[in-house]
């Protein structure tokens, strides 16, 4: 059966197009430095957002409407395959992201879960046979069962870390079994509310035996998906062991595990942790571990994850510019963990939603590339930082300089003259270059 009969395959026609379902500006076949904007920007869907949420808050019942929300059980999780088969074909995607119980139901035991899950798997491996969409990555949903109201692997329980581990060992073998190009670790429950009851090091310790043995399981089993963690802050609890990256790579370099993992950065959880996308996205970058990308955006008037779908358009080219200046996403991919409102309640703003994402990242991926080529932020930078290309600064660069050379030349100083930031100034010339992209558009 069809899940999506009124809607046909979603195509490029450009922003003139009167055609609500069409691409304005995301072409997958424009060649951008050689790739096709399809391969550079590497789209996913996340399942749970888009086939498993039903529009429940803390404030109310659930509202969307779903083609398969009257069935239950096995029964919902089997046609929730075939309608995301049918969307990634119309959307015409390349990629798919899942956790485990997004796909199948939990059972009354671990072994039960196990069957639910090996009969769910072997469906979608059926249709990927035929599907150009590939799996992405997945995950294991440790947070959502109140066994996991501690943490799994930083539970004071260790029954519960075996169960997690049980978990994690068979989302490996899903992975393997489906091609996933990554396997993604987001902590979920991982962290504290109270240091009164809580051994911190115990815990950390604990999380990094849990990431060892997964490494050490992946040899054993020979995937060679590419590791992610997924930094988040404060939600849900408030002191997340992943609060950000810079939190996480320390947490990695300090466990040698930084060899082993790089890092899937949301847009969302970069706000929730005071910073903009773009500096999350930064900090991975200049340390080797930009993997992976959830492009989302949050609200700054509510305090919580709310998983918009992008569209501020200044976000979307500040963040293709870190990830083109990283040489692109490698085996990662700009993932839609981004769900409709709880007013967007038909199936046609699944698509509604996913059209003005990647529609806001072709924009953003055209005027970051046009910034590079023009080296726009590169000159400006370069001439900011220019007093340590020569004397005392080339000195102090080249590990030459110590404290008695600095004093030694700071005596002689006269008045410092700085250089202005000009930040107004960029961001005007950073509007130009938006304007210029689309004004293209305009005259095709």
């Amino acid at each position: 059966m069809s899940y999506f009969s009124n809607i046909n395959k979603i195509k490029f026609e450009g922003p003139k197009s009167k055609n609500v379902l069409s691409f304005k500006y995301y072409d997958p076949q424009r060649i951008i430095n050689g790739q096709k904007m399809e391969d550079l920007l590497r789209f996913s869907v996340a399942y749970w957002h888009t086939f498993t949420a039903d529009g429940s808050d803390p404030f109310g019942a659930g509202t969307m409407q779903r083609p398969w929300k009257h069935l239950t059980g096995m029964d919902l999780a089997k046609a929730r395959v075939e309608a995301s088969f049918e969307f990634y074909e119309k959307l015409d995607v390349p990629f798919f992201c899942f956790h485990d119980s997004d796909v199948a139901p939990e059972g009354n035991t671990l072994g039960e879960t196990y069957k639910n899950l090996d009969i769910i798997v072997e469906m979608i491996k059926d249709y990927m046979k035929t599907s150009k969409t590939k799996l992405l990555w997945n995950t294991a949903n440790m947070f959502t069962h109140p066994r996991y109201v501690n943490g799994a692997a930083t539970s004071n329980n260790a029954d519960v870390f075996a169960y997690s581990a049980a978990k994690v060992k068979k989302g490996l073998e899903i992975a393997k079994e489906l091609g996933a190009i990554n396997y993604v670790f987001w902590g979920g429950r991982e962290g504290y509310d109270t240091l009164m009851n809580t051994d911190m090091k115990l815990e950390q310790d604990n999380l990094a035996r849990f990431f060892h043995m997964a490494v050490d399981y992946a040899k054993e089993i020979e995937f060679d998906g590419q590791f992610l963690i997924e930094p988040k802050p404060k939600e849900p609890t408030k002191h997340q062991y992943d609060f950000d990256v810079a939190t996480g790579l320390a947490f990695l370099q300090a466990n040698n595990l930084d060899k082993h993992f790089k890092f899937n950065i949301e847009a969302n959880h970069a706000t929730l942790a005071g910073h903009t996308f773009e500096h999350e996205l930064r900090v991975a970058r200049i340390n080797g571990m930009l993997g992976s990308v959830d492009a989302n955006q949050g609200d700054k008037l509510i305090g919580w994850d709310t998983d918009e779908f992008p569209t501020d358009l200044y976000s979307t080219t500040l963040a293709m510019y870190e990830i083109l200046k990283n040489g692109g996403l490698g085996r990662g991919g700009l993932n839609f963990d981004a769900k409709v409102r709880r007013g967007s309640f038909d199936v046609e703003d699944l698509y509604h939603a996913h059209i003005a994402g990647m529609d806001s990242f072709a924009i953003g991926t055209l005027v970051a590339n046009k910034l590079i080529e023009d080296k726009v932020f590169e000159n400006f930078i370069e001439d900011r930082y220019n007093s340590f290309t020569y004397g005392i600064g080339k000195e102090i660069v080249e590990n030459k300089a110590n404290f008695n050379s600095l004093e030694a030349y700071a005596l002689n100083l006269g008045e410092i003259q700085n250089k202005s930031g000009r930040e107004e100034r960029l961001k005007s010339v950073l509007n130009q270059y938006l304007l210029e992209v689309i004004s293209e558009f305009a005259t095709v």
